[in-house]
């Protein structure tokens, strides 16, 4: 299969044929279909597997039975699907329930996600923001935080140390450097112009914000099809008087402007009423604070291949995530 034959029905990153390059890069499995491509994952010490299909398109009859046949061909206990539909769809819930998914058992996306408008003007843009945003950015700006892109593998190992920073002290789980590697490696532009791009093909492109030539914040974005995506980012514990990563945000909403894109989506959210206490209530509020309006999608669900072992798994999975938490 080419590029363009997949990416034509893809309409998020995780569904584009480069995506799944990098991820077949990374020792998965990857199955494409005429209008799809998922992962297959196995299960340690087992023979089983398990299938996972995010971002896809709103799962059909004919889609669910071609997922049941690799699921069965690949061993799978249960094949995962994350739709990228938004649950303001009059017929997205409907075919969830004839097509008998079932809600997941460890959703690995969010259910949200912030979307803010590229086509407003810069002016509408600044009035749609929280006033503590503006604040903040003025702050950066008078601290002389620079933004710039830089592509080049130089700036990307700044990127790797300050992932390694903030991992450690956040305490949250990430990718490990390997894999942060072969994706940049697979998905960076490589003309180092984002303003030479084909919006059919997925690219990497890499923010940093610098602050007397040290740099605080190192961001990296996704171009696909009309949509900037913030997938990753990483930050310094110094100077964050200076407010360098909410000049970054804003500086990468007028990037995407000057691409001509028309949306930026901001890779996940919590809900409408985030707990305070929840560990990203923080992060969540950051992102609020652009303006972008808060989106809804249907969920995350499980394709039940084999439900003996799919009850035997949530309750191991269960076990594993508490132990996680207590470590």
């Amino acid at each position: 299969m080419k590029p363009k034959d997949l990416n034509k029905f893809a309409n998020h990153p995780l569904q584009a044929f480069e995506w799944g390059e990098f991820r077949e890069k990374t020792g998965v499995k990857v199955v494409r279909g005429d209008n799809f491509q998922l992962t297959i994952h196995k299960i340690p010490r087992t023979k089983w597997n398990i299938g996972y299909l995010p971002k896809g398109n709103l799962p059909d009859k004919k889609l669910i039975e071609t997922l049941k046949k690799i699921g069965r061909e690949n061993n799978c206990i249960f094949i995962q699907l994350e739709p990228n539909v938004p649950s303001s769809m009059a017929n997205g819930k409907s075919s969830i329930v004839n097509n008998n998914l079932v809600p997941a058992a460890h959703p690995l996306f969010t259910k949200y996600t912030f979307v803010l408008d590229l086509i407003k003007s810069e002016d509408e843009l600044l009035k749609g923001m929280h006033q503590k945003t503006r604040y903040n950015i003025k702050v950066a700006q008078k601290h002389g935080v620079e933004i710039i892109e830089d592509n080049s593998d130089k700036a990307f190992k700044e990127y790797l140390k300050l992932t390694n920073e903030t991992t450690k002290r956040q305490k949250f789980y990430a990718h490990t450097q390997k894999y942060h590697e072969l994706m940049w490696q697979a998905l960076k532009i490589v003309n180092h112009k984002s303003s030479i791009i084909n919006p059919d093909q997925l690219t990497a492109h890499l923010l940093l914000a610098r602050y007397k030539k040290e740099t605080l914040v190192a961001w990296i974005l996704f171009i696909f099809k009309d949509t900037l995506y913030y997938p990753y980012g990483a930050s310094s514990d110094k100077n964050r008087e200076t407010m360098a990563s909410n000049l970054i945000m804003w500086e990468a909403i007028k990037f995407g402007k000057k691409l001509g894109l028309k949306k930026f989506d901001m890779w996940g959210a919590l809900g409408p009423n985030p707990d305070p206490k929840d560990s990203w209530h923080g992060f969540h509020k950051f992102k609020q604070g652009y303006g972008a309006e808060l989106v809804e999608f249907v969920g995350s669900y499980d394709l039940v291949i084999n439900p003996i072992l799919y009850n035997v798994y949530k309750i191991v999975d269960k076990l594993r995530w508490m132990i996680l938490k207590f470590k």
